[in-house]
């Protein structure tokens, strides 16, 4: 729930108990209503830098700006442009003068526009095990602008869209035109998909003729698949708002076997350099998980330092902080919570807010305006055909924080619980200040003693910490670990 994100427009809009209990459950809407611009102000990340002088495009600033802004780590942004420049020979591209621009999100994605811009965000770096890999991703991006699979795919979609509309309007067949829209979107799919196929096969000879590791393709997509599965394990979802690398390059078994069997004409594994302690190196001190000045998750409890509150979850739930709320779902997917907010008037009691129709199904009599850690708020009950909602508004520097919680069977036990964590909204105190520090990527040498758990032990404070070792690292379980080898782990 960035700050930027926590907000929704200055409209009451209405959610259906359906749709808001999809979008609880199962994390699969953007917004309550899809959030311009941040809470009060600007967001915290630096500006987008403007290349050469030029004025940075639309397209480029709204992909910035969708990603939390740039993150500034001048030393890793230097060592890609490194990376870059080994590529774009090899691409057969040299002329054009690819950029690289870091992207301040936890989330594992990269992006490239025409303009030969490339973009990494902060959570992928953190999952790349060494410089091959990173290329690999960077490679792909690259070929998917030399084989201008953006130009095809829009010319692609404007042509099924034509032939929709010529059934439609021309021959009056609805029927087939539905049809004809569901064959389309089935044909777009499988136009993507290869795509992503060709552009790995691009990347990896690219990577190749560069002198780097062709099965670094491989392994990061493998990689991807096994972040992805974790995230959504813990998460108790898939769906984020803001889609990560999963969404957009699909990770499936077919295509890691094709990139290995691509990787396989260049020679067997070991041909190629991997460059893993150089990357290392360049990612220490790397930011890591959610930025506090955007709101952290520590467990059951939220905080967002700028914002000035934080408030603990009922006991279970596992929270993430997503681009446009805070989504939260217990341990059965049974109960789930949302946290957004809206701006609102003085003049307007959060009593009356909390009853003007930003849910269907609110039982009016049910309204009771309360006061929380000397807050001015207030609480209701809504009723759908499948799920029952306690709500919470809170007033908080002129806006209402909006806590929807949802439950299959409002019991009274679990409806105490969802009203001891509405309860729980506070203004930010010293410990949890503390408890919001930042953390980043720390890279250290394996000890004579060390194992796998001994090094996640240093990651308690994170979920699954030993699961998210070994995939950081790239590491089997139980496979020991290499005596002065380097590893990443996540610091406080």
């Amino acid at each position: 729930m960035r700050e930027r994100a926590l907000e929704s427009s200055g409209r009451h809009s209405v959610v259906t108990p359906l749709t808001a209990a999809l979008c609880l459950g199962l994390a699969a809407c953007a917004s309550v209503d899809a959030p311009p611009g941040p809470v009060g102000e600007a967001p915290v990340a630096a500006a987008p830098r403007t290349t050469g002088g030029a004025p940075v495009s639309p397209e480029r600033k709204r992909l910035i700006d969708a990603f939390g802004g740039e993150y500034y780590a001048p030393s890793t942004e230097s060592y890609l442009d490194g990376v870059l420049a080994k590529l774009a020979p090899a691409s057969g591209a040299s002329a054009q003068p690819y950029r690289v621009a870091l992207l301040n999100s936890p989330v594992v994605n990269a992006f490239a526009l025409p303009s030969g811009d490339i973009f990494v965000t902060r959570g992928l770096l953190a999952l790349a095990e060494d410089t091959s890999e990173i290329a690999a991703v960077m490679a792909h991006e690259i070929a998917h602008i030399t084989a201008r699979h953006a130009s095809q795919r829009a010319e692609f979609e404007k042509t099924a869209a034509l032939f929709t509309r010529v059934k439609v309007q021309v021959l009056g067949q609805q029927q087939a035109a539905d049809e004809a829209e569901a064959r389309s979107r089935l044909s777009i799919a499988r136009f993507s998909r290869q795509q992503e196929f060709e552009a790995d096969q691009i990347g990896i000879k690219d990577i190749a003729n560069a002198g780097f590791d062709p099965y670094a393709a491989a392994r990061f997509l493998a990689a991807l698949g096994e972040w992805s599965a974790l995230r959504a394990s813990i998460s108790g979802a898939g769906t984020a708002d803001r889609p990560d690398m999963m969404a957009t390059h699909p990770s499936t078994p077919e295509r890691i076997a094709q990139a290995v069997a691509e990787a396989r004409q260049f020679g067997a594994p070991g041909v190629g350099s991997k460059g893993r302690d150089a990357y290392l190196a360049a990612i220490d001190g790397l930011a890591f998980g959610d930025d506090p000045s955007q709101g952290v998750v520590r467990g059951t409890r939220f905080i967002h330092p700028k914002l000035g509150f934080a408030f603990e979850a009922p006991e279970g739930f596992t929270l993430e902080n997503q681009t446009s709320a805070l989504i939260g779902v217990g341990q059965a997917g049974g109960e789930a919570l949302r946290l957004d907010s809206v701006a609102i008037a003085d003049s307007t009691p959060v009593a009356s807010a909390i009853a003007s129709g930003w849910i269907d199904g609110l039982k009016t009599t049910s309204v009771e305006p309360m006061q929380i850690g000397g807050l001015e708020a207030a609480t209701a009950v809504a009723q759908g055909e499948q799920w029952s909602f306690r709500l919470g508004a809170v007033r908080l520097n002129g806006r209402v924080y909006r806590l929807i919680f949802a439950a299959r069977s409002l019991s009274p036990a679990v409806d105490a619980e969802f009203r001891a964590s509405l309860q729980s909204f506070h203004l930010i105190n010293a410990q949890d200040s503390a408890l919001a520090a930042a953390q980043a990527i720390k890279i250290v040498a394996d000890g004579s003693t060390d194992t796998s758990e001994t090094m996640a032990g240093r990651m308690a404070f994170l979920p699954h910490p030993l699961d998210q070792f070994l995939i950081l690292n790239g590491l089997a379980r139980d496979v020991p670990l290499v005596a002065g080898q380097h590893y990443k782990i996540v610091a406080e």
